[in-house]
């Protein structure tokens, strides 16, 4: 999938991925949500907004799990958890 195709969850209030997401379904009808670390939770989260209030024919397609491995500016590496949930938008297609 294309990484235009991507939101990344961040540190932003909830509802402005909500948003991003729902933006990019008028655009495709496949879209992946990434979050890593704490943010995880939210990723869930605005999966979930997004297909019980805004996008009601939104399906998750599948569910990523992995572990980062990333290098601190101390030189310590430390094991991140990630997820990359992928939806697909059933129906009249994009844009629709």
């Amino acid at each position: 999938m294309p990484s235009e195709n991507t939101v990344f969850i961040g540190k932003k209030e909830t509802m402005q991925y909500v948003l991003a997401l729902v933006a990019q379904f008028h655009s495709s009808s496949e879209v992946s949500v990434k979050a890593r670390g704490k943010n995880i939770s939210r990723a869930v989260d605005v999966v979930e907004i997004t297909r019980n209030r805004y996008v009601p024919d939104a399906k998750v397609r599948t569910i990523e799990i992995s572990t980062e491995k990333l290098t601190g500016e101390d030189g310590k590496t430390a094991n991140v958890s990630s997820i990359e949930i992928f939806l697909t938008k059933e129906g009249a297609g994009a844009g629709a």
